[in-house]
């Protein structure tokens, strides 16, 4: 029976893994969508290659940093257990590659691609695992101290604040020291707008996102005796509220609706096994607000050039849900208990001083020493062409 058993929860949590790498195929399309025509190309080979230096940047240094796991040993060694931690790497990659991904749609249009893979390797090898390893392997201490203080650990069950805060916040340094895409913002403060070049893949890519957060929420049990319908109704209830919040907030825009459950989404993860339904919708209500209030700020008036709204959408909601958790997780609000406000928003200000730090050294140092953006003429043709030679739609196939 404990084979069986062990057995199981490979399967278990290698389905989740699953489920988390097709989410890629979400960020992937939600690029695409968003970015105009000439870079779409260049979207599609950064999720992916993306994703492949992230698994060796992680398997070699990351999981080891977060975890105190190695696999620099025998095969027979590694199957001990039906190979469970294998796939428990394969699970947590797929979080650790998401920050990349994130990152991928603040800085689009304008970044150079081999500087972008080093700081994906420096990211996910170093700077992620720093802090997924305080979160949620107990490193240094932390959380016992929290514990002694507040009475409560830091709750993030799903990474509202260990994987989406963590990435919007490290996407923020990024844009900054990239800089505004040319034309997108004159020097008398007029604002050309640059429109989505697809609502179909964009949309395509927000409904990927949807299906394969329910693996990356409800799996995040990792083992089949943890798992529970409580997350599963918590997700669906406040990405139903981020739908609707930015629908109305929105006014109808298209662009804000297909990202207000992503929104919703982002924000459930960390309490999503211990609030109430009813306020799992509040917080993808508020969510969904936040995102559209933000993004249009940020765009707008703060005249940051973030083309996803990465930070808005995954930094900004995430902090939010590292919070929400010590409010709707309490007793008092129908939630489980067992959380403690203090103690959420110690970690989540942690998490934005380590994503920030992180984000600005990598990048900062990447500047000086190789340079991140596009030249102007590169830009101006766009990053398919200047990258990979070819556009999504060759002349001669658009022609027949």
């Amino acid at each position: 029976m404990e084979a069986f058993k062990t057995s199981s929860d490979v399967l278990f949590i290698l389905l989740g893994a699953i489920m988390v790498l097709a989410m890629h195929a979400g960020f992937a399309f939600l690029e695409v969508g968003t970015v105009r025509k000439k870079n779409q190309v260049n979207a599609l080979v950064k999720i992916l290659t993306d994703f492949a230096v992230s698994t060796l940047a992680y398997f070699l240094i990351g999981y080891g940093i977060a975890y105190g796991v190695h696999f620099f040993s025998s095969a027979e060694s590694l199957m001990e257990k039906n190979g469970f931690e294998l796939t428990r790497f394969f699970f947590l990659l797929t979080f650790a590659a998401a920050i990349p991904a994130i990152i991928s749609g603040g800085i689009a249009e304008r970044a150079r691609f081999y500087p972008q893979l080093a700081a994906t390797f420096l990211i996910v090898g170093f700077v992620y695992p720093f802090f997924e390893g305080i979160a949620w392997n107990q490193a240094y201490g932390v959380q016992a101290w929290l514990s002694a203080t507040f009475g409560a650990e830091f709750h993030d069950f799903a990474g509202s604040v260990a994987v989406h805060a963590m990435g919007g916040w490290i996407a923020l340094p990024a844009v900054l020291l990239l800089g505004a895409r040319h034309g997108r913002y004159s020097r008398t403060g007029a604002i050309s707008a640059h429109p989505p070049s697809s609502i179909p893949f964009l949309a395509l890519g927000a409904w990927i996102l949807i299906v394969g957060w329910f693996g990356f929420n409800v799996m995040s049990a990792q083992t089949l005796e943890k798992i529970t319908g409580l997350v599963a109704i918590n997700s669906l209830m406040a990405m139903v509220g981020g739908t609707l919040a930015a629908l109305v907030l929105g006014r109808n825009d298209p662009g804000f609706v297909h990202n207000g459950p992503l929104a919703g989404l982002v924000a459930v993860c960390a309490g999503s096994d211990v609030m109430h339904p009813l306020g799992a919708l509040v917080v993808g209500v508020v969510a969904g607000g936040l995102f559209v209030g933000m993004f249009t700020l940020t765009q707008n008036r703060w005249k940051i050039d973030d083309v996803l709204g990465v930070w808005p959408l995954h930094g900004l909601c995430g902090t939010w849900g590292g919070l929400a958790a010590g409010i709707f997780g309490s007793t008092a609000l129908g939630g489980l208990g067992g959380v403690s406000l203090m103690a959420q928003a110690t970690m989540t200000m942690l998490a934005i001083v380590v994503a920030l730090v992180g984000g600005g050294v990598v990048y900062g140092v990447l500047k000086l020493m190789v340079g991140l953006r596009l030249d102007q003429e590169e830009e101006y043709v766009g990053a398919d062409l200047s990258i990979h030679r070819i556009t999504s739609t060759p002349e001669r196939e658009a022609n027949w």
